[in-house]
């Protein structure tokens, strides 16, 4: 007997999905306040490689997130309001671990809850020209942004695990030793 599931993700009661067309359909907002740390999605769904993410709708692409080189969490449908978080360049809440939404500082009762995507993606299979408004806009979102200093400084603590290996990968990091020897 197969399982059935209402909701495939976890979405914090303090979050209210709202339509939001002018930001690919939907958005989700505080309803009350929410502190920082605070844990506000875990996302479920399947795990799909990069040739099977093409082969599947648009919407439930745009819907994935990236959890490790070429495999991608999809959530097997349509109407998932945990997968409504959108992009911001200047977001409120960030990655614990690879599923985890926690809230990178205090929300208000009527804001916007936003990640930004370079917390998550180290591929190209969603990219966009970004129109987030915010004063930090990069304009153009990519699955490289996630090499960009300034975004590693800003974030930390807030990529999800399969990310900050990469960036932990191409940080030259220089030991006290060699430092010492130098001198």
């Amino acid at each position: 007997m197969a399982a059935s599931f209402e909701r495939y993700a976890y979405m914090s009661p303090k979050l209210h999905p709202v339509e939001s067309p002018e930001k690919g359909g939907h958005g989700l907002i505080a309803r009350e306040p929410i502190q920082a740390g605070e844990r506000l999605l875990v996302w479920g769904g399947a795990i799909v490689d990069h040739d099977r993410l093409k082969k599947l709708p648009a919407i439930l692409q745009r819907r994935s997130v990236q959890v490790d080189d070429g495999l991608y969490l999809v959530t097997p449908v349509k109407d998932e309001p945990a997968d409504y978080i959108n992009h911001s360049c200047a977001p409120n809440a960030g990655l614990q671990g690879q599923l985890t939404v926690v809230a990178m500082r205090a929300i208000d009762p009527g804001e916007e809850v936003c990640f930004d995507y370079a917390m998550t993606d180290a591929s190209p299979y969603d990219q966009f020209d970004c129109e987030c408004g915010a004063p930090t806009c990069r304009g153009r979102v990519t699955g490289n942004d996630w090499l960009l200093p300034e975004l590693q400084e800003r974030y930390r603590g807030y990529f999800s695990t399969y990310v900050q290996r990469l960036i932990d990968r191409s940080v030259e990091r220089v030991r006290p030793s060699q430092i010492a020897w130098a001198l």
